[in-house]
């Protein structure tokens, strides 16, 4: 067979006789070269136990007899030897064994080449990434679930990130076609269009929260201390001192807060002279 001279030839040019077996060829050849079973698994990526099989002849520890060869052949090409050769070879001892029938090879076994397998750095950065993306939604879900995030019940909301909220009270101007309110008297915001408010004392004390639908009012405690509002749509409501329509709490434009809604507030607001605008 011309498989087998060319082993001869292979071995002879060793100083070798063909009486070798092929694990013996490769085990030979490994050791020529200074290289451990290791060297050999991580050059062709096939597991140490299977490499030392091959090597002891202990075939019926391997995977079956295509793999047998194909770990055979690759085996060979880390060692400088033919892998045809080696593979014919292998075949052929396989058959004296009486391991099953022979049969020619369509597809040999190919080890896994290490290129195309991801390194280990890659499987760390993907699960690093993952890691990452769970614990942002984490942070996600807890904020959007924080009541402090919340500024407003349902309706309106009174404040974004993008909206100016004022802390002081608007300067405003008295309408000349409204009447001079007195100084003191029962103070009522009625809605004219739906609106969300919040009124509450000098210490912070919730005197009324609520969304409230056109016509809906509400009259300030007289006794209350300082009672401010807190409300993203001042424009959407109607302000009277004892049925006495005065000027309203803001354009609307903007949100605003701490702002007094007393009868004293109200008529200093009304009789606040117009803001020169700046040039």
């Amino acid at each position: 067979m011309a498989a087998k001279h060319e082993i001869e030839e292979e071995l002879e040019s060793n100083g070798e006789l063909d009486l070798q077996s092929t694990g013996e060829m490769l085990r030979q050849a490994r050791e020529r070269k200074q290289l451990s079973i290791e060297d050999i698994a991580k050059d062709t990526r096939i597991p140490q136990r299977h490499l030392s099989s091959i090597e002891t002849g202990d075939f019926d520890a391997l995977p079956g007899r295509t793999y047998a060869i194909g770990f055979a052949k690759s085996y060979a090409r880390a060692v400088g030897l033919s892998d045809a050769t080696i593979g014919s070879r292998l075949r052929e001892e396989m058959e004296e064994q009486g391991l099953g029938a022979y049969q020619p090879e369509t597809s040999a076994y190919s080890p896994a080449n290490s290129t195309s397998i991801p390194p280990k750095a890659l499987a760390f950065t993907a699960a690093g990434m993952g890691v990452l993306v769970l614990v942002g939604y984490l942070i996600w879900r807890t904020l959007l679930l924080e009541p402090s995030t919340i500024a407003a019940t349902e309706g309106d909301p009174v404040a974004s990130d993008t909206e100016t909220v004022e802390t002081n009270a608007e300067t405003g101007t008295a309408n000349p076609n409204v009447a001079t309110p007195p100084t003191t008297g029962t103070v009522v915001l009625t809605a004219t269009q739906p609106v969300w408010i919040k009124v509450y004392d000098e210490e912070g004390e919730r005197l009324y929260e609520n969304e409230m639908s056109p016509g809906d009012s509400f009259a300030v405690p007289e006794d209350a201390n300082n009672p401010q509002i807190l409300t993203g749509r001042p424009d959407a409501l109607e302000v009277t001192i004892d049925g006495q329509v005065v000027a309203p709490l803001g354009s609307g434009e903007r949100t605003i807060a701490d702002v007094g809604v007393s009868a004293a507030a109200l008529l200093a607001r009304s009789n606040a002279p117009t803001a020169e605008p700046q040039q």
